[in-house]
């Protein structure tokens, strides 16, 4: 994939004249391409990461990507690669139809809740890495001077195929670079916010913190 990267950023950073209109593909599929490049600045990335970031802006929380949304399957008859679907979908509104019509409904049909290719790959690494955090926490001292402390963690991340999965954490999970900063001595807090983390395909790491 590294070698597919500046068509990538050349590909979404074209001049209004040829780009592709941000509404015209699946918005999850140029979430995959934008967050894979590090968002490169384009009207079309400025699109899919601040849906990225709606997603989890508070309250409720929904996967920031929903990878089961975009149609790489559908996009290319034969052995194409999963990055190769991407490209296909994102750019070739600029010459012709945007996603070539399947010739069964049944190629139209997207997997529930995963990837309708195999991304288990380390290309697809980037998808893994993001972690969205709920985060829940109070304290106080109480008429008897005991520290009361109470709080919820909730930690959302992606399986082997871009699965989302929500569970129970703790607030020891919680990245040093979200907002959280409980007191010491157990002085009067309280916090709530989602923070959502990750990185792109260089490995370069980036997050978001809503309250």
């Amino acid at each position: 994939m590294k070698p597919l990267l500046p068509a990538l950023l050349l590909g979404l950073g074209l001049s209004t004249a040829a780009v592709v209109p941000a509404a015209a593909y699946p918005v999850d599929c140029a979430i995959l391409l934008c967050l894979s490049g590090g968002w490169p600045a384009s009207a079309e990335c400025a699109h899919a990461r601040a849906v990225f970031i709606r997603r989890i802006t508070p309250w409720p929380v929904e996967p920031p990507l929903q990878i089961w949304n975009c149609p790489m399957r559908a996009s290319f008859r034969g052995s194409a690669r999963p990055m190769d679907r991407l490209f296909d979908i994102a750019l070739r509104g600029q010459d012709g139809p945007l996603l070539s019509i399947p010739e069964t409904p049944v190629e139209l049909q997207l997997v529930q809740d995963r990837a309708d290719v195999d991304i288990s790959g380390p290309a697809f690494d980037f998808v893994r890495s993001i972690h969205v955090f709920e985060i829940t926490y109070r304290q106080h001292r109480n008429s008897d001077d005991d520290c009361v402390r109470s709080g919820s963690v909730y930690m959302g991340s992606y399986g082997e195929q871009g699965e989302y999965h929500r569970r129970r954490s703790s607030i020891a999970t919680v990245p040093s670079a979200s907002d959280l900063d409980i007191p010491v001595n157990c002085g009067s807090y309280r916090h709530r916010s989602v923070f959502v983390e990750w990185q792109d395909y260089e490995g370069i790491y980036g997050h978001e913190v809503h309250y």
